[in-house]
């Protein structure tokens, strides 16, 4: 301190000739330190580069067509990123007008409108008017916060630099457009543009998009849902500083103003509706299987293209509920997949998902019933039998040994043959008898081993009424193993994503489609044939075949197996293109109605006729390995010419009847019909 007083008194008793020398000395020391600085502060934004942009952006769900079905975003935050090239020129051309006119000369900072500014400011005695560039809102939004501070302000100075440094001013402009709060929620033009017009950012009016430019000056103040009359207002000035312009002619602008608009107000909750639980499922699918960062999906602005079938989906939900009326609390789950590849076309997890959220097509556990059966029967297949195999249906109590109790299962109303019946019948009149006889005769392990190999997962039990499906399984699972038999024998894992883009349309995953041959070609289209069955009445005797109430509608080959249980109503069945799913039952354990029994298959048939409209009527592919030959189906004998009743029954080649029927008469063999080797089933 003592120094700097002696300096300063040697100053004051210098010369004024030596003075004015030692203060321009001073001056340009000073004025190269500025520059100096300047010249570091550019050199230091050149050298740490572009700012990284960590925008929040919303993740948007996509069905198979492309349409939005859902998002994911952050507290309520709507974020999109739309190009600059899609945003409509108007929203631009108004931005501009009313924000940073100069925006094209300037480099960051408008000197011109600043000064204007302060000015304004000084008159006023109060801060009246802006100068902030759109350069310098644009690093606002991005990196600060809005406090009025001096740091602050710095800050904001440094990251423009940065900003105009290393980006060009068409990634500024389409930064700040995507970023810009808008009020409710929205940030960023197209999110504005669906909240408020239920439209894209490239099909706004005029009207519309001076509109949402007079919004950020002050997002609830400008708000036109809430303040239309003020909102007119802010955009009279915009129209007419577009008129200044030039972006607008005078009658253009006199159009707009008189225009009256409406809001839309589409909000994220009411497109939460399209398949929800699908939605969920494919969330899990995100977090679980691909290990997507959470942070990743709440953020990054991600487009998730599903599998889905918006169609489909729409179809199933009015099939459910056209068919199920005054039943609160019956539930009911769907799922609809392609077996060519896996893919889930359509999901339903119960009859109202803001109700329930619990998901009961994939996290449910319910006894399937005879849907089970396919499975013991295509392990008979590999172990000697055919469609022609016989066993008697009658009222049978199997001894279990070892101190158990005799199992005495029953069919339905307790009806039975009291006679011999194939398993072709077997399969079509869903006769249990012969199922569990089957089940006990092949060893119950051969049937947990089948079902495995179609890919069930869930626990089972080696016991005599696995035959009748009485341990729980999913819908999922169910409907995935059923594609087994409509696609030939390969298995693949259900399919839920296609692919993920970023914002900017770079794949970042796409789904590789695997299948593996695990079933017998012949054995699976053999099988198929005699599921087909439940359809045809021809095999109907002592009961009628289980799909009688619902054949009627079919006007295509189908084939599938119903099941029931006292708690539970299952519907199972596929084409080669589709394969569908139907569970009804309620949550807690309540026995079904009689007249619940039904909704299954009513479900079924509709959605697999409406779903499949407009589609060409494929046929099962028959396997080079499979021989059809024509049978009395009441005996599976070759039938002759003087069978009242005859069918075409496939076998897999080396496998079928060589005994005629002698039941009426010894008449010749009665050969297929020709159009039946087009893969047809015979009864279509």
């Amino acid at each position: 301190m003592e120094v700097l007083k002696k300096y300063l008194l040697k100053i004051k008793e210098m010369p004024k000739q030596e003075k004015q020398r030692l203060l321009k000395k001073w001056s340009l020391l000073s004025a190269g330190a500025v520059l100096a600085s300047f010249a570091g502060l550019l050199l230091l934004a050149k050298l740490m580069g572009p700012p990284a942009l960590l925008v929040p952006q919303t993740t948007v769900l996509h069905a198979r067509d492309g349409s939005v079905i859902g998002e994911i975003h952050n507290q309520g935050q709507n974020r999109y990123w739309m190009p600059l090239k899609k945003i409509d020129q108007d929203v631009i051309d108004a931005t501009l007008s009313i924000e940073d006119k100069s925006f094209f000369k300037h480099s960051g900072f408008d000197f011109k409108r600043i000064a204007g500014a302060l000015l304004a400011d000084i008159k006023a005695g109060s801060k009246v008017q802006g100068a902030s560039t759109v350069t310098q809102q644009y690093a606002r939004n991005l990196f600060l916060t809005h406090d009025k501070t001096w740091r602050r302000k710095l800050q904001e100075a440094f990251y423009t630099l940065r900003l105009e440094m290393n980006y060009s001013k068409e990634e500024i402009l389409e930064g700040y457009l995507n970023t810009i709060y808008y009020g409710h929620g929205t940030y960023g033009i197209q999110s504005a543009a669906h909240y408020y017009y239920g439209k894209n950012a490239d099909d706004l009016t005029l009207a519309e998009a001076s509109m949402l430019a007079g919004i950020p000056k002050g997002p609830s103040a400008y708000s036109p849902v809430l303040h239309y009359h003020r909102a007119k207002d802010r955009q009279a000035v915009i129209l007419t500083a577009m008129a200044e312009d030039g972006h607008v002619t005078e009658n253009e602008k006199a159009e707009a103003k008189r225009t009256h608009l409406s809001f839309q107000r589409i909000k994220e909750e009411q497109k939460q509706k399209v398949a929800p639980y699908f939605q969920d499922a494919v969330l899990s699918v995100l977090k679980n299987e691909l290990k997507v960062n959470p942070e990743t999906l709440r953020f990054g602005g991600l487009h998730i293209y599903t599998t889905l079938d918006a169609n489909m989906q729409k179809i199933a939900e009015d099939s459910m509920n056209g068919k199920i009326k005054g039943k609160e609390n019956l539930q009911a789950a769907f799922v609809a997949m392609d077996p060519r590849n896996g893919d889930v076309r359509a999901m339903i997890g119960g009859r109202d998902y803001s109700k329930s959220p619990f998901n009961r097509a994939v996290q449910a556990k319910r006894a399937p019933g005879s849907t089970f059966k396919p499975f013991l029967y295509y392990a008979a297949l590999e172990n000697g039998y055919t469609p022609s195999t016989s066993l008697k249906s009658e009222p049978t109590a199997f001894a279990m040994g070892d101190g158990h109790k005799d199992y005495e299962p029953q069919n339905f109303k307790d009806r039975y043959a009291n006679d011999f019946i194939t398993m072709s019948q077997a399969i079509a009149m869903s006769d249990n008898i012969y199922a569990v006889k089957t089940n006990l005769f092949l060893g119950p392990d051969k049937l947990v081993k089948s079902a495995k190999k179609f890919g069930i997962h869930s626990p089972l039990d080696k016991i005599p009424s696995l035959a009748l499906g009485s341990k729980g399984v999913g819908v999922m699972e169910m409907t995935n193993a059923y594609n087994l038999f409509a696609n030939g024998g390969h298995r693949m894992d259900p399919v839920f994503i296609q692919k993920i883009t970023d914002r900017d349309g770079r794949v970042l995953y796409e789904h590789e489609y695997e299948k593996k041959q695990v079933l017998n070609e012949e054995n699976a289209y053999v099988l198929t044939d005699m599921l087909a069955g439940m359809f045809d009445d021809r095999l109907g005797t002592y009961t009628a075949v289980t799909g009688s109430s619902i054949n009627q509608q079919l006007t295509r080959p189908m084939a599938g197996k119903s099941g029931s249980t006292p708690n539970d109503s299952w519907m199972i069945g596929f084409t080669p293109q589709l394969t569908a799913s139907v569970w009804v039952g309620y949550d807690k354990g309540e026995e079904l109605g009689k007249t619940d029994t039904g909704y299954s298959k009513r479900i079924w048939a509709q959605f697999m006729e409406e779903a499949l409209q407009g589609q060409p009527a494929m046929s099962f592919k028959k396997p080079d390995g499979v021989t059809a030959v024509t049978v009395n189906p009441a005996n599976g004998k070759l039938a002759t010419d003087s069978c009242p009743v005859t069918r075409i029954s496939y076998y897999k080649a080396g496998t079928e009847p060589t005994e005629f029927c002698d039941e009426h008469g010894e008449d010749h063999y009665a050969e297929p019909q020709q159009e039946e080797e087009s893969g047809w089933f015979n009864w279509w």
